[in-house]
């Protein structure tokens, strides 16, 4: 499953475009995005490979409140605990993608 995802990521993160996202969006607006918008394009184009545009959206509520993604980490629900699985893949690649 990897593997698809690190060919898809080279394609993309090689290619110049705009990205505009819900996760690029809160990134901006954030107080460390503001400095790098570059890096919140990149961060969005890895959200668009591996989050929902549903998950993108709950996820860029973490850049303004901290402590929802701590809410939704220590959930008990079994639907918390799908989206931070898949939310710990998203920033696991961001991380190994978008890290300059």
């Amino acid at each position: 499953m990897l593997k698809p995802v690190v060919a898809a990521a080279a394609i993309l993160l090689t290619t110049p475009f705009a990205v505009a996202g819900p996760i690029d969006n809160a990134c901006v607006r954030s107080d460390r995005g503001a400095r790098n918008p570059g890096l919140c394009g990149c961060i969005q184009q890895v959200a668009n490979m591996t989050l929902s545009r549903a998950d993108q959206r709950r996820a860029a509520g973490f850049f303004q409140n901290a402590q929802q993604a701590q809410d939704v980490r220590m959930s008990k629900t079994a639907a918390d605990n799908q989206f931070w699985a898949r939310y710990k893949t998203f920033a696991s690649n961001a991380e190994l993608y978008c890290a300059r």
